[in-house]
């Protein structure tokens, strides 16, 4: 359950949410485009506020892209060649995804949502179920896409990308946000207790 969620993303900015297995990080994002169903307070993407209408929803739903843990790609040939190309896989345009590894198979999700145009992007934990030497050819296109001025919201672990791309530190825990802060005062000089306790179990690994 989330409580006291107060966050604003601002155009072209990249925001990195971590922290603790049921802290909240993926209800929190999956909030944004109606995935969840959040009861107080008030979302607002591109100036749409997100309510039970469902003109808003899917308004919204055509400005944020999202990629997930899995890669549920669809198991009919993909045709979107501009944007395969775009996450350095051309090649593999007539293939069925059992065909692909896992991270091409998560580079063609993010295609796939890039074909959509979205204003901002949000990823779950988008390399958590790759294996170690597919997680980095992800991060490189997220690394890309970051530096190309997509707005981002990212749940994720892997801290070198969080030190790479992200202007704002989000560390949540218990369904709020115990710490937000630039990557720099994050791993530094981390205020928090519970920041502090997880940043040395993560970054132990």
């Amino acid at each position: 359950m989330l409580k006291d969620i107060d966050l604003v993303v601002g155009r072209g900015e990249k925001v990195v949410v971590c922290g603790p297995s049921g802290s909240g990080k993926s209800t929190m994002i999956r909030c944004i485009n109606r995935l969840e169903e959040h009861q107080q307070g008030r979302i607002i993407v591109a100036g749409i506020e997100l309510t039970s209408d469902l003109k808003n929803i899917e308004a919204i739903r055509r400005e944020v892209g999202m990629v997930f843990q899995q890669f549920n790609l669809f198991p009919h040939l993909k045709t979107a060649r501009y944007y395969l190309e775009r996450v350095k896989i051309p090649e593999q345009a007539d293939k069925y995804p059992g065909q692909l590894s896992g991270g091409q198979q998560q580079r063609v999700a993010i295609a796939r949502s890039l074909c959509m145009k979205p204003e901002i992007m949000l990823f779950d934990e988008p390399t958590s179920a790759l294996d170690p030497e597919m997680i980095k050819e992800v991060l490189d296109v997220m690394v890309e896409l970051a530096q190309e001025g997509m707005t981002m919201v990212c749940v994720t672990h892997e801290m070198g990308f969080a030190r790479t791309v992200a202007d704002m530190m989000v560390f949540m825990d218990r369904g709020e946000i115990v710490e937000r802060a630039p990557p720099q005062d994050f791993f530094a000089n981390p205020k928090s207790e519970r920041t502090r306790l997880f940043l040395s179990q993560i970054l132990a690994h």
